[in-house]
């Protein structure tokens, strides 16, 4: 075995000592031994400062924004990817070879099968909301690090599980979010967070407007050659395949229609949601609690729409126990900040613009050395270091589960159309046993949870 593990960390550019990591993860994680790694393992004179990758879903955001990033960092090595549909991965593997000037990359279909592959350190998860859990599961149980595309689950009591189980694990798992990345955001959440707005009130936040319109060329069709569809389906109820269903098919950036189907997505209410109510609980520091009610109102395609279902319009709130209100609607996406001393509005994505402020003097406000400051490390950056030096990431798992909540928390009120009473201990409603039962998914065969 030590041979074979050898020969495979020598074709990977993989060093005995990276390996020898990982084994001690999987070691701890299972109780053996307590969870302190020396330091030299993860600092500036580690043996090794590759971190070998597996890409997890070659989809639209997969392949064009986080690969292309991966790619570039001196310190990744992506040696496998892995995706329901085949045609995917195979481009995502001429990629990955094109820029390494090799044709080492693997290629898989099932992700259980990838992830078996020794040297291993960590996993990049783009894959569809649905599978999200799973494959979060499936790589803490083998002591990978894992960053993972936001919204972080399909289902509430699926967070809960995740962050349980990367916290017990003792691995670096990150929700992958630019937002707290961008100049915009930062700049507004350090001028808030040490009162230069005085006393926040209230919040808005913002995502893009969702279009009414009901596709079409819907009818049953049989799936592509290289689509796997039952395994792209997964823990999700059965549905005949047709392309509005799941992607643009032999293509890489079409908007997919699972994003708006609740089988798979919540659509734009957590989608986006998740970049821009993260960072309001940074700014509020509920970041790993949650409000105490929400409530809200909305719609979806007509009823009678027989395939895409998420809201195309909203408007939600959520309370907090200090009295902070944060609104959060479709519009420009924006973050919006009220103070008793000011307002600061920042935009984000494809918002025009620069900041919206109460008064310019706001802008022109330097910070004090003694002033607090969130990180400013990009994305994936702040994985990598993580996992090389042991810096704290932006966003873990249970901050990822608590902003992931207020989504859904949100289509719940919408569904249930009255004011729900929130217990952000528990992750419970007081108030409504029936909608408590919508916080968890069902799963089903091969790949229901474990």
């Amino acid at each position: 075995m030590k041979t074979e593990v050898m020969s495979f960390a020598q074709k990977m550019n993989v060093t005995p000592s990276l390996l020898s990591r990982r084994a001690a993860i999987r070691t701890m994680s299972a109780g053996v031994l307590p969870l302190i790694l020396p330091g030299r393992l993860f600092g500036k004179d580690a043996p090794s400062r590759k971190i070998n990758l597996l890409m997890l879903g070659c989809g639209r955001q997969g392949y064009h924004t986080n690969l292309p990033t991966l790619l570039a960092h001196p310190s990744v090595r992506v040696v496998a990817v892995c995706d329901a549909d085949l045609w995917r991965a195979r481009v995502s593997k001429e990629k990955v070879d094109a820029t390494y000037g090799t044709k080492d990359c693997r290629i898989f279909q099932d992700h259980r099968e990838a992830l078996e592959l020794e040297g291993l350190d960590a996993v990049m998860v783009s894959s569809t909301d649905h599978w999200h859990v799973l494959h979060c599961l499936d790589a803490i149980r083998k002591g990978l690090h894992v960053s993972c595309e936001k919204p972080l689950t399909r289902y509430l009591a699926e967070g809960r599980l995740i962050a349980d189980a990367a916290a017990k694990a003792g691995i670096v798992f990150r929700t992958d979010t630019e937002c707290r990345s961008t100049a915009y955001m930062t700049k507004m959440a350090d001028l808030v967070r040490n009162g230069y707005i005085g006393n926040v009130k209230r919040m808005l936040a913002a995502v893009p407007r969702e279009s009414p319109k009901v596709p079409t060329n819907i009818q049953p069709t049989k799936p592509p050659a290289e689509l796997d569809y039952d395994r792209w389906l997964g823990p999700a109820p059965w549905k005949e395949y047709t392309e509005q269903r799941v992607h643009p098919a032999r293509e890489t950036l079409g908007r997919p229609g699972w994003m708006r189907i609740r089988d798979y997505s919540e659509g734009m209410i957590s989608n986006w949601g998740t970049h821009l109510l993260d960072v309001a609980q940074l700014i509020h520091g509920s970041e790993r609690s949650g409000p105490i009610s929400v409530e809200g109102k909305g719609r979806s395609l007509p009823e009678n729409s027989e395939l895409w279902n998420t809201l195309t319009e909203f408007e939600v709130r959520f309370k907090y126990q200090d009295g902070l209100v944060i609104d959060y609607r479709m519009d420009t996406p924006y973050l919006r900040v009220e103070g008793d001393e000011g307002w600061i509005q920042a935009p984000f994505g494809d918002a025009k613009g620069r900041f919206s402020v109460s008064d310019p003097k706001i802008l022109r406000i330097r910070l004090k050395e003694s002033d607090s400051r969130v990180p400013t490390r990009s994305d994936k950056a702040d994985f990598v270091s993580a996992i090389l030096d042991g810096t704290p990431v932006m966003c873990d798992a249970e901050v990822g589960h608590r902003t992931c909540s207020l989504g859904h928390i949100s289509n719940i009120a919408v569904q249930r159309g009255r004011q729900l009473d929130w217990d952000p201990k528990t992750e419970r409603f007081t108030n409504d046993d029936d909608a408590n039962l919508l916080l968890k998914g069902s799963y089903r065969g091969k790949y229901a949870l474990g």
